[in-house]
């Protein structure tokens, strides 16, 4: 898996002549904050004739940047009341592809610091920005090469120290994973390809890895996802599978986080088909479980101390047929809890309330657990929110504010939460598992 390095830089000054380095891109509020006379001159000169310096991105040629590329990235005025650190993202997407068209791969990037309590991950934020706009889609890499579609090698980080690199490269890694699982086309990503996919992604064994595909033991441990499936059961390819992963630290577990991922392959609804073109885009009804395995991956990487980490992922698809599950039906969950089918449409709920009742049980003897279902209910939370993540609680997630401190942290980090102010009946739940649901 390809992916732009982050790598360290200590200072400007020994960067310049680093010859690594084939780009300077400078990010900032005010241009004028660049800390380097010449620089300074250059881009005043520059200004007096053309007007969008300091406006819109540009690239200038100056003989002291590295591959004599220069180029200016202003992330436009932040004192207005709906400013944030996603001005420093934008920024950094235009400025990473205005870099690589121009022919760079290993560029420089200086952010300009800010003691403004939202802005304090701005260079964070900018080399996650660069890399998610660098991806490329699974079928592009394998189809034509990750060196001919993602040709950037790495990106040099002024002021950024090993540790924080390596910690935003295990980020990034993460999130690439999630973006393959997830972005990848149906038949690319069937369920047993997806489990394969992440069989091969934790292969170091860091984390461990358990996929059953044995339909009997599916029906007989995941009866509400199976339902679900059970369309898709005369297509070898599309049956389903549940990818366990899990992370056991060394020495002694002070927390245990649990998660039940969504992983719908492709929906169509069932029986109650999307129609009006409402099927298009469903094979990324996988987004829940794809984020799942993708902070698995960064966990893998990161190792972090005290912390058990606990995954199901129900890799499912919602088939149209014969032998489709229909509303009405009353079908016995893994819980013992009989559920009356209103629409096979909603079959999301289905997958995650069997994932979470058997982590529920791993829950029942962790140290201090808590368990986030994670989905792509992509109609109503866009309803509720919008282009935002929705974050649902139930009663011990509220005591605890796990929603307000997700919401505070996503901010910070340029990607916001949003809690509907609307009333959600969680089908599988404990009075003492804090269970906050994310879609």
């Amino acid at each position: 898996m390809a992916l732009p390095l982050c790598v360290s830089v200590a200072d400007l000054a020994s960067a310049l002549s680093d010859p690594r380095f084939d780009a300077l891109i400078i990010i900032s509020a005010e241009l004028s904050n660049f800390p380097h006379s010449d620089f300074q001159q250059a881009i005043r000169q520059a200004a007096l004739i053309d007007q969008r310096i300091g406006k819109e991105p540009v690239m200038l040629q100056n003989t002291q940047a590295p591959g004599q590329r220069l180029i200016l990235a202003p992330v436009g005025p932040l004192h207005r009341d709906f400013d944030d650190v996603r001005s420093f993202a934008d920024a950094a997407k235009q400025a990473i592809t205005l870099a690589k068209n121009a022919g760079a791969r290993q560029p420089l990037v200086w952010v300009d610091s800010h003691d403004q309590p939202m802005l304090t991950k701005a260079t964070e934020v900018v080399y996650l920005a660069m890399a998610q706009a660098l991806w490329q889609p699974l079928e592009g890499r394998e189809a034509l090469g990750e060196d001919a579609i993602e040709p950037v090698a790495l990106i040099g980080m002024i002021g950024v120290d090993e540790i924080l690199a390596t910690t935003l490269q295990a980020i990034e890694t993460g999130k690439r994973l999630a973006r393959d699982l997830c972005g990848t086309e149906p038949e690319r990503m069937t369920p047993h390809r997806f489990a394969d996919y992440c069989v091969e992604a934790f292969a170091d064994g860091v984390v461990s890895v358990q996929v059953q595909t044995d339909v009997e033991t599916l029906q007989q441990q995941y009866p509400l996802m199976m339902a679900v499936a059970r369309s898709s059961l005369h297509v070898k390819r599309h049956k389903p599978a549940v990818v366990r992963l899990e992370y056991l630290p060394e020495g002694e577990v002070t927390q245990t986080l649990l998660f039940a991922g969504k992983g719908l392959v492709y929906d169509t609804g069932g029986a109650d088909v999307k129609i009006n073109g409402g099927m298009a885009g469903m094979s990324r009804d996988k987004g829940g479980a794809a984020a799942v395995a993708g902070f698995m991956k960064t966990v893998a990487l990161l190792k972090p101390a005290g912390l058990k980490v606990i995954a199901e992922i129900g890799a499912v698809r919602n088939s149209i047929g014969s032998d489709a599950f229909v509303p009405d039906e009353i079908i016995r969950s893994h819980a013992g809890v009989r559920v009356r089918i209103g629409n096979t449409d909603a079959e999301g709920r289905l997958v995650l309330a069997d994932l979470m009742s058997h982590l529920k049980i791993d829950a029942a003897t962790a140290v201090n657990p808590t368990l986030f279902s994670v989905a792509t209910l992509t109609g109503h939370a866009a309803r509720a929110v919008g282009p935002y993540t929705a974050l649902v609680e139930n009663g011990a997630a509220l005591q605890l504010g796990l929603s307000a401190t997700l919401a505070q942290y996503g901010d910070i980090w340029g990607d916001r939460v949003k809690s509907p102010a609307v009333d959600v009946k969680i089908l599988v739940s404990s009075s003492h598992v804090a269970a906050p649901m994310m879609c």
